[in-house]
């Protein structure tokens, strides 16, 4: 069965023969990837999946690389976004949040470790199991991170951005992950985005001065 389609290539459920166990396969088609242009941003994901093995992040099992398609054969995750589970509740008790934000943590901070920042953490990027464990996803604007080096790339979603994202300057990663964290945990409590306006100019203004609904 398909679970979803996306710009260049669909996700569908499949399961093991021997184990019967689920998993989730991610197609991309390569012409429509490089049509446009998202090669790299591909490429690094795998790369960074590839090698990341933690219970609150999602794993890549296998990937299968054919002339027209790649395959990523995916951990499958039955319990949605944990957006759609906000919008649910409207916003959750203080111990249902921590429970969460502390799986998230545990998650960025072993990514950290490992020398990555993914960049564009959000509720719709934190997927849910079957029995509601965090599991972090989309590593699609994640990037390592070198001593002595800066990311300047502005990235993931305008809510969840930090002042030095929104204000174009030099960061070295985790506090862009940090920061974003902060903002779901705000999100978990309150069932809204503290930084929220229309105007994407005046979003960043709010940002950059904390002024927070």
């Amino acid at each position: 069965s398909t679970l979803g389609v996306g710009t260049f290539g669909k996700v569908k459920m499949a399961e093991h023969l021997l184990t019967g166990q689920k998993v989730a396969i991610k197609i991309i088609n390569k012409r429509k990837m490089e049509q446009m242009n998202m090669h790299e941003k591909i490429r690094r994901e795998i790369n960074i999946l590839q090698f990341l093995k933690h219970p609150h992040v999602i794993r890549l099992y296998e990937l299968l690389d054919t002339p027209t398609d790649i395959f990523m054969v995916m951990e499958y995750v039955p319990g949605g976004e944990l957006f759609d589970h906000i919008v649910h509740k409207l916003r959750l008790r203080e111990d249902e949040a921590r429970r969460f934000f502390q799986q998230i943590l545990s998650g960025v901070e072993y990514c950290h470790n490992c020398m990555v920042t993914h960049r564009d953490l959000k509720p719709e990027n934190l997927l849910l199991d079957s029995n509601l464990h965090v599991k972090i996803a989309d590593f699609g604007l994640s990037n390592m991170m070198r001593d002595g080096e800066f990311l300047k790339t502005s990235c993931g979603s305008p809510n969840y951005a930090s002042p030095e994202v929104v204000s174009g300057k030099a960061y070295v990663g985790p506090e862009v992950d940090v920061w974003s964290c902060g903002v779901v945990l705000y999100a978990l409590l309150c069932g809204s985005l503290p930084f929220d306006d229309e105007n994407v100019p005046n979003l960043f203004r709010k940002i950059k001065h904390g002024n927070f609904t």
